[in-house]
């Protein structure tokens, strides 16, 4: 632990966002390519707890999407390049590789703190973690499900009428969507429209703003301080872990936050298709004003929290991260969704805030590469506590605080059978059998600063090669066979290099 933390810090409090991006939080001074008549994402309480914070401009996950990216953040340990993550479970899809369960040889870090007699916590709408199979509560003295995000089956009826879907879902993305679902082969039999109605379900008699689901995950959060405040007076140690489902679509969210970006009355939009779409203007605009209007909504109840943990006393010896998985194309390059392959910067880029006690480092910026295996090893480092195995993850406390030695000069980032490799110029996405490479030049730590425009694979193929050869180093020298056999029964993405780089 470095001289900057004189002591281990008492508390931790990890706060994850799904689908929350990095140029929507106003802190990071940039804004989503949306045109410049679409008003700025406003995040006003994150950007003030950003002013208290470190604030990271080069933080990845370590793998996509939303379960695997857990996985890492969880236990410190890699899930690329996925040798233990084939799944084939009952009573969940298989979206992605490492979509599963931790495995029962990794310790979690509610099982580590839990262990070194911490009183730990869990509050969280993200119900993939819940679904059955699944395990992501291990390790908790209490957990709680906020139910009804997405398809949750928390409801069975009321069923939606005709006009309900027509009017939140238009029947062009409702058809869309229905054939990616069938495609992949995620339709449930006979079950037209399953998804749109499914939604519109768990929505039903949500009318007040303290009932939608970012709401209920932070006003949980902030009852469960409340109701554990004894452990501060009894001298114990506490680790909450706080997931919001939110922003993820669907993007309901009460009118006058979605006003705030389109004041118009036409025609409703709340799912993400996962295909290339050309929507008319003004469907694309209500589409992305829902996500910024739900952005702007899920920063209020963050504030929420943020108010409890203040007036609670937590701040003064308590380590709080604010991270988000991933985030979301919402028509740039003509796509809405995410995509492993080609994988784009808006949905790979995350937002990082580290809040130390006493305002160590608040305001500063560390521009240095950090993933999520990292967050796991850097909270157990600050709370002076080791790992019962060693990790995969480095601690950046050092780096962060310290001005110490930086713990990465490049971010690995695993989704099945792609991979994406970023470093100070370049941008890699290539399939995990070294095929289809798109290289992309960068320049900066924005968003934007990724030229989505330019394919250089072919003009620099000593470089794909190199940026090749560091994600299979990462991946321990090799790829499981079933995302080999994946990779290359895949389609090559339009504009990409058919040069295979060098295994």
């Amino acid at each position: 632990m470095p001289d900057a933390l004189r002591s281990p810090v008492r508390h931790v409090v990890l706060v994850v966002f799904d689908t929350l991006r990095k140029d929507a939080v106003g802190a990071y001074g940039e804004r989503p390519d949306w045109g410049p008549d679409f008003p700025a994402v406003t995040t006003p309480k994150l950007d003030g707890f950003a002013a208290e914070s470190v604030r990271f401009t080069r933080a990845y996950p370590e793998s996509l999407p939303t379960l695997p990216a857990r996985r890492a953040l969880y236990t410190g340990q890699r899930t690329y390049p996925f040798h233990n993550g084939r799944f084939r479970l009952k009573g969940d899809f298989v979206p992605a590789a490492g979509w599963g369960p931790i495995p029962e040889e990794q310790h979690t870090l509610a099982e580590i703190f839990g262990a070194e007699g911490f009183r730990t916590g869990l509050v969280s709408d993200l119900y993939h973690q819940f679904k059955p199979s699944k395990n992501f509560w291990r390790g908790f003295d209490e957990w709680q499900f906020i139910r009804g995000q997405e398809t949750d089956p928390s409801r069975s009826g009321p069923k939606p009428s005709q006009a309900e879907l027509d009017r939140w879902v238009p029947r062009e993305l409702r058809e869309l969507r229905n054939a990616e679902l069938d495609r992949a082969g995620l339709m449930p039999t006979n079950r037209t429209d399953w998804f749109s109605s499914r939604i519109l379900r768990n929505m039903h008699d949500r009318v007040a703003e303290q009932d939608w689901f970012n709401a209920l995950v932070m006003r949980g959060a902030a009852r469960w301080l409340e109701q554990n405040a004894d452990a501060r007076t009894a001298g114990e140690r506490v680790f909450l872990t706080v997931e919001s489902f939110d922003p993820h679509e669907p993007w309901f969210v009460p009118e006058p936050y979605r006003r705030r970006y389109d004041d118009s009355d036409g025609r409703e939009q709340v799912i993400s298709p996962y295909a290339e779409v050309d929507l008319p203007d003004e469907l694309l605009r209500r589409t992305r004003a829902n996500y910024a209007g739900l952005v702007t909504m899920t920063d209020r109840w963050f504030g929420h929290l943020l108010e409890q943990l203040r007036v609670g006393g937590w701040l003064d010896d308590t380590l709080v991260v604010v991270a988000s998985d991933h985030g979301h194309s919402l028509g740039e390059h003509g796509y809405i969704g995410k995509r492993q392959y080609p994988s784009e910067p808006e949905v790979v880029d995350v937002p990082l805030l580290v809040r130390f006690p006493d305002g160590r480092g608040a305001g500063t910026v560390h521009d240095g590469w950090v993933q999520f295996h990292d967050v796991a090893a850097t909270v157990l480092d600050a709370a002076g506590l080791d790992a019962p195995e060693p990790l995969d993850g480095r601690s950046f406390l050092d780096a962060a605080v310290a001005g110490g030695e930086r713990i990465r000069d490049a971010a690995v980032v695993g989704w099945s059978n792609a991979v994406t490799v970023v470093t100070e110029q370049w941008w890699l996405n290539a399939k995990v059998d070294g095929t289809g490479a798109f290289l992309r030049p960068r320049d900066g730590v924005q968003v934007a600063s990724t030229d989505m425009t330019r394919n250089l694979a072919e003009d620099r193929p000593e470089v794909v090669q190199e940026l090749f050869a560091r994600a299979v180093s990462e991946a321990g020298g090799s790829f499981p066979q079933f995302l080999l056999d994946e990779a290359a029964g895949a389609a090559d993405a339009p504009g990409c290099s058919p040069l295979a780089a060098a295994r």
